[in-house]
């Protein structure tokens, strides 16, 4: 009879390998985790920022002032006055005509306050408030 050994992994060398990726994975979860709502957050900033300085700054650009707060970004889709926007863009202001959403796809909330334009978005728990990821978000708190 021949001898033949087998060639294999021992339990302790299985159970060493076992710890050795469950502490690498202890190590880079915890950094990933958040990352996703982080990069939300900063999608809506984007967002925010291009609405304001393409289609509300057009807006002023071919009327003068900004949409009231009444009219809010809905003045960007269809005209709420021929009169009062007499030089308004035939298309809207919007490329496909759709309002933009947030990344929660809620719709941004608009504020003019005499010129001073605000865009918010209410964030991930969609309501007014909260704390840490479900905070409000606001343009001029942006980077």
């Amino acid at each position: 009879m021949k001898n033949r050994s087998k060639k294999a992994f021992s339990l302790i060398e299985l159970m060493i390998v076992i710890v050795i990726l469950g502490l690498l994975a202890a190590m880079v979860m915890p950094s990933l985790t958040g990352k996703g709502e982080e990069a939300k957050r900063n999608l809506v900033c984007v967002q925010m920022k291009s609405i304001y300085s393409g289609a509300l700054d057009m807006f002023k650009i071919n009327n003068s002032v900004y949409p009231s707060t009444e009219e809010g970004l809905e003045a960007l889709i269809k005209n709420p006055d021929e009169e009062k926007y007499a030089n308004y863009s035939k298309s809207g202001y919007f490329k496909d005509g759709k309002m933009p959403k947030d990344s929660w796809g809620n719709s941004f909330i608009y504020l003019n306050d005499e010129g001073k334009v605000e865009l918010i978005s209410l964030g991930a728990d969609k309501k007014e408030g909260g704390k840490d990821e479900a905070a409000d978000i606001k343009m001029s708190e942006c980077k």
